[in-house]
């Protein structure tokens, strides 16, 4: 037993001295070296090349890292084992990603890469202005050497639009409204914006359903059509005109497009708006992916029709003026917004200023609106927002009582049929009625029927006797506010004792 420690101490002592003797004959840069040579004589027979790709690239982060985990955490959400989950600032999602020192397979055009999430400790730091984090962290991105060109050229290109469609998913819509007067914000941008939060979409849209896909349709094309735009030489950009009677629902199909292609919206009011100049300031200050929305245009400036204003004998391109509220028009600052700056802002060279626009202009009165106002390319889909209909009416039965055709009688089914199209009832009132009874829906069912057989019945009275039934609601009015009434009197008066003084 003594002799075999004997041996085995004197094999440890020869391997020191070799040791020494390499380190004394093979100093650190010959060794390293050596490592190098052997690392690219590895490097030439193998059939991989890699590419690292560092969260910090010199002082500065590295935009391409952030895109990577973006772009991978859509795909690591399925098929990862062990994730990272994130949920960054304004964001309304939560985002997976790869683990410390984790894998995952990528496809894109047919090639096979490995991604790998390295993380290591770093070594102790010097004195810095900005310290570093304790951890490196970067992506090593593993692709067959024949493959590399359609990597460098293609694939990293994919992973930044893929990344900054996923980021704005991810983040809140936002409402804008432009700021009154023109003013600026602390910014020096002219619009204000708050978080968009309205629920409305497509599914609890009180339409008809072929009309409803019809426009979902449109929008799906509009969406994807970068390429067929820039391939035909039009502008990205698609402009709606819905119009109707009020409480049909225009700014709820509005809010719908909104959520339905995750865009932002944009609120013109244009009495705020002092002039074109500023019109076209407001325009180049929009974003990409957002929708442009002027509410009861006909309301906002004067853009009547001159074929039927007789009188009318201005240019196409004379002012069609209108005063905002508080405001006096002419050179005092006032409102002076021409037809003409308003075509241009649809339709003009400046209207191309950004890419996938939406123009949507609402209207109670679509014939009070000039043509050249409603010609396509400028209002390329006009939508027409109805009175609620039979199909319209069951999707508000079950947003609100949770009934569909198979939870009603057949019996109410039809009267409920045969009454909603003579009613000309707006999908704001049949809502009305159901949100008042949401508590007990058969009585909500039963209100609403005998609500529907009300104004059916008055609709059918007014086809049979127009002046009798205009000269009741006058009556009606009168006596439901007096003080109109005493205050119309005494105009009255007061115009005649006028006229009597100047006769004398």
């Amino acid at each position: 037993m003594k002799e075999y420690w004997t041996s085995l101490a004197s094999l440890l002592g020869v391997l020191a001295f070799c040791q020494s003797l390499l380190q004394v004959i093979f100093p650190p840069e010959l060794r390293f070296a050596s490592l190098k040579f052997l690392n690219r004589v590895f490097q030439l027979f193998s059939s991989y090349c890699y590419f690292d790709i560092t969260e910090i690239d010199g002082v500065n982060t590295n935009e391409l890292y952030n895109a990577v985990q973006l772009y991978l955490s859509s795909s690591v959400s399925i098929t990862g084992n062990r994730l990272s989950l994130t949920r960054a600032l304004n964001s309304s999602a939560i985002t997976c990603g790869l683990s410390n020192n984790d894998s995952i397979v990528d496809t894109f055009n047919g090639v096979m890469v490995l991604w790998e999430h390295v993380v290591t400790q770093r070594q102790a730091q010097t004195f810095s202005w900005r310290p570093l984090p304790d951890e490196k962290r970067g992506f090593t991105l593993r692709v067959k050497k024949k493959d590399k060109p359609l990597i460098l050229d293609s694939y990293l290109d994919y992973i930044m639009e893929k990344a900054n469609e996923i980021r704005r998913l991810n983040q809140d819509r936002l409402l804008y409204t432009n700021s009154r007067g023109g003013s600026l914000d602390s910014r020096g941008h002219p619009w204000e914006s708050v978080p968009f939060k309205h629920p409305s979409t497509f599914d609890t849209l009180a339409m008809d359903p072929v009309k409803k896909k019809e426009i979902m349709d449109d929008l799906k094309d509009f969406a994807s059509g970068q390429l067929f735009y820039q391939k035909t030489g039009r502008a990205w950009k698609r402009g709606y005109l819905l119009y109707g009677p009020p409480g049909t629902g225009k700014s709820s199909m509005i809010a719908a497009m909104a959520n339905f292609l995750s865009y932002d919206i944009y609120d013109l009011e244009l009495t705020e708006v002092h002039n074109n100049s500023e019109l076209r300031k407001l325009l180049m200050k929009t974003s990409s992916k957002s929708i442009i929305v002027i509410e009861d245009i006909d309301c906002s400036i004067n853009l009547t029709n001159r074929k039927k204003n007789s009188q009318s004998t201005k240019n196409y391109y004379d002012p069609e003026v209108r005063c905002g509220s508080g405001s006096v028009c002419g050179e005092d600052g006032g409102n002076s917004i021409t037809l003409s700056g308003l075509l241009n802002f649809t339709d003009g060279l400046w209207s191309c200023c950004g890419s996938e626009r939406i123009f949507v202009f609402t209207t109670n009165h679509i014939e009070k609106l000039d043509p050249a106002l409603l010609r396509s390319g400028r209002m390329d889909m006009h939508i027409y927002m109805s009175y609620c209909s039979y199909p319209s009416l069951m999707i508000l039965l079950k947003n609100y009582l949770e009934y569909d055709e198979a939870k009603l009688n057949d019996v109410i089914l039809k009267e409920l049929e045969e009454v909603v199209e003579k009613a000309n009832m707006t999908p704001a009132d049949v809502s009305e009625v159901l949100i008042k009874n949401r508590r007990d829906k058969d009585k909500a069912v039963r209100e609403l029927l005998e609500a529907l057989k009300i104004r059916a019945g008055r609709n059918l009275k007014r086809e049979k006797n127009p002046n009798e039934v205009e000269e009741e609601e006058q009556e009606k009015r009168a006596l439901e506010s007096p003080k109109e009434g005493s205050e119309f009197e005494a105009e009255t008066c007061s115009k005649e004792e006028e006229e009597e003084e100047k006769m004398k």
